[in-house]
């Protein structure tokens, strides 16, 4: 019974539900960066001078390279285009997350400068100070 409540706890920390919802927001936003790479990207790298980022090379030391069927020649093919697409699509992904997280530290970081620029009250002396501080005002108020 132990062990149950134990997964329980773990299972509803607010950790784990935040790692789930980012784990499902990534996914999600994964497909819009996808989408935005094949759609958009893609053609437009392709009307440069008819660069293709869809490509592949067979492999021409196969037996099977002389083969005219496509789904044989898939199977013996380098397909770099998709490799270059997928390369593509992480660069997007990791520069969207680096403006969101800079944009979330900076948005974090505004209420901490505002609790910081009040101004901090000066320590209070120590007894030392405090007690040389006496006797100089008692010394002074002798010679008076």
């Amino acid at each position: 019974m132990g062990l149950i409540k134990e997964f329980k706890e773990f299972a509803l920390k607010g950790n784990v539900m935040d790692m789930a919802v980012g784990v499902i927001i990534g996914g999600a936003f994964g497909g819009i960066v996808g989408a935005l790479t094949d759609d958009f990207i893609n053609p437009l790298i392709n009307s440069f001078g008819g660069a293709q980022v869809a490509g592949s090379y067979v492999l021409p030391w196969s037996k099977l390279a002389e083969s005219t069927d496509p789904e044989v020649l898939a199977t013996i093919s380098l397909n770099y285009g998709h490799f270059v697409t997928q390369i593509i699509n992480f660069l997007i992904l990791a520069i969207v997350l680096f403006f969101i997280i800079k944009s979330m530290n900076k948005l974090m970081t505004l209420g901490k400068k505002k609790e910081e620029e009040k101004p901090a009250a000066p320590p209070e002396p120590s007894d030392e100070v405090k007690l040389l501080t006496e006797i100089k005002d008692l010394l002074k108020d002798k010679k008076a």
